[in-house]
């Protein structure tokens, strides 16, 4: 099966991690911010397109998408779809 988003996806993913933030830089961009075990605590995953995690928030059931970084794994950016 043909991705057409993996090209970009792909450079998402190396720009991302060639110069990673820490916990408190993505919480001031990007609000909320998870590691991997508040990420498993607070939502269900459904699927991972690096850089994007598919993943219902448990409190409420909404289903979005988060953005993550490799190292240091952190969860980011929630959105609602």
């Amino acid at each position: 099966m043909s991705d057409p988003t993996e090209g970009v996806r792909r450079k998402m993913v190396e720009e991302i991690n060639r110069n990673p933030d820490g916990r408190a830089e993505l919480a001031l961009k990007h609000g909320p911010v998870w590691d991997t075990d508040e990420l498993q605590r607070d939502f269900t995953v459904r699927s991972f397109m690096a850089p994007f995690v598919m993943a219902m928030r448990k409190a409420d059931g909404k289903v979005g998408s988060l953005m993550f970084q490799d190292y240091p794994r952190f969860y980011y950016g929630f959105r609602e779809d």
